[in-house]
């Protein structure tokens, strides 16, 4: 099978994993309300309505939590993932057993409100640096069990992906350089000790570690929380010798500013730790 084949069964896995756990955590012994008041034989129907404007993400997930709970329904998708829907759009529509379709209703329509307001927040930082060469990317800073969905969703909506997990790639930071004695120290350190296929970061805070961090050989350096115009300096400085990702509160800044300085990429954390869902509802009536 191929690699990309190979990744695709991997992230199905996952995504069967956060599910699962997801419907054991809320029906636990029973959805008792709806077993308690719903006759067995009775059938529903149910539309997912946007009802504010914004990037889809996550549609798949919501159908396949059906799925996997083993309620006898019918999904029709009428928007896919990456699509700008519109408030009053029907997005899909759930048809079925009704007890099937109201107990697993609840975690595919969180999931995927969620991984929409990603989406969305992704977008319009990308949106927002258009006409440059700067990169809005995500953080590790996601939902602790939710990483693998929200980063999917950072790329649907145009962005693209720090590091996975903390073996994706050296991230050398002020603790590290501080335990490690210097920005050199870490740096070479890490040459000797990691696959030359690994990128290795250095995180500075000024220029003369912007300085140091070049001279140790670092392949990618974040600027934290400088300025527009020391970031310009600090891309002159550079001249191309590393990447340049800026970093810090990038949620709270003006994009457009911080791309015109040169930097390849912008790393927000607020795209994942601090989203606003998307609002999406989903009304239903018994058949």
């Amino acid at each position: 099978m191929s690699k990309n084949g190979d990744e695709k069964i991997m992230l199905n896995s996952q995504i069967d994993a956060i599910l699962k756990y997801a419907l054991e955590e809320d029906i636990g012994t029973g959805d008792i309300t709806t077993l308690s008041t719903i006759p067995e034989t009775a059938r529903a129907f149910g539309r997912y309505i946007a009802k504010e404007d914004g990037i889809l993400c996550g549609i798949d997930v919501a159908k396949r939590t059906f799925e996997l709970l083993g309620a006898e329904v019918e999904f029709t998708v009428y928007k896919k993932d990456g699509d700008e829907i519109k408030r009053g759009d029907i997005i899909a529509e759930v048809s079925g057993n009704a007890v099937g379709v109201l107990t697993g209703e609840r975690i595919g329509l969180n999931i995927m409100q969620r991984l929409s307001g990603v989406a969305t927040s992704t977008r319009k930082a990308v949106d927002a640096v258009a006409g440059t060469k700067a990169k809005i990317c995500d953080t590790r800073k996601t939902t602790p069990g939710l990483r693998v969905l929200e980063k999917y969703a950072v790329r649907v909506g145009g962005g693209t992906n720090h590091r996975f997990n903390l073996a994706d790639g050296v991230l050398i930071k002020d603790n590290h350089i501080v335990a490690a004695g210097s920005i050199t120290n870490a740096v070479a350190a890490a040459k000797k000790s990691v696959p030359h296929t690994l990128k290795i970061e250095v995180e500075v805070e000024d220029f003369d570690q912007l300085a140091e961090a070049l001279e140790a050989g670092a392949d990618i350096i974040m600027l934290d929380n400088m300025s527009v115009a020391d970031m310009a300096r600090a891309v002159e400085i550079t001249n191309g010798r590393a990447m340049l990702e800026a970093s810090g509160n990038m949620g709270e800044r003006d994009l457009f500013e911080v791309a015109k300085t040169g930097v390849d990429l912008i790393s927000i954390g607020a795209l994942t730790h601090s989203v606003k869902a998307l609002d999406i509802s989903l009304k239903f009536r018994l058949l």
